[in-house]
């Protein structure tokens, strides 16, 4: 995706901004925006900024702070490692070896076909069933290198 087109971006701004005396909603409207667009290119900070009446940094901030946020494209399918404690106690490394291989990308990558993202999280809250793997909004737990097979074929 390049920089949306002004008057369509405009607009988006305009009907997302706050009512007067109300707070700015950052998140609200960068959410608004990737639904839109598919991601949030870094270039529309300063609109997002002006539109809610806060400093480009606020913006910035909050959409580095939000990991389900995206400046770059991500693949239709989202694969989420959790690496919290209790999964890397059970093996996640070996979890996410696998997928790696059987995709044939790196962690942050997304593969040619621009069907898989592949991203580590800090934790899916599902560590009485470690580890844990989401894709896109399903999580499955106790997920094992030799269950990664056949939990991608689903999504294929």
């Amino acid at each position: 995706m390049t920089t949306p087109p002004p008057d369509d971006l405009d607009e988006l701004l305009t009907r997302l901004r706050p009512a007067s005396g109300a707070p700015p909603n950052i998140l609200r409207v960068l959410h608004a925006v990737q639904d839109r667009y598919g991601l949030i290119d870094p270039l529309v900070i300063p609109a997002i900024a002006h539109s809610q009446g806060v400093t480009e940094a606020d913006v910035a901030g909050v959409l580095s702070y939000y990991p389900s946020l995206n400046t770059h494209p991500v693949g239709r399918h989202r694969i989420q490692v959790c690496m919290g404690e209790s999964c890397l106690a059970n093996r996640c490394d070996r979890v996410l070896r696998e997928i790696r291989t059987r995709l044939g990308i790196e962690v942050g990558q997304t593969t040619p076909d621009g069907r898989f993202t592949l991203e580590p999280v800090s934790c899916v809250g599902n560590c009485a069933v470690s580890p844990s793997v989401r894709i896109d909004h399903e999580l499955h737990g106790r997920v094992s290198a030799v269950d990664v097979a056949v939990l991608l074929e689903r999504y294929q």
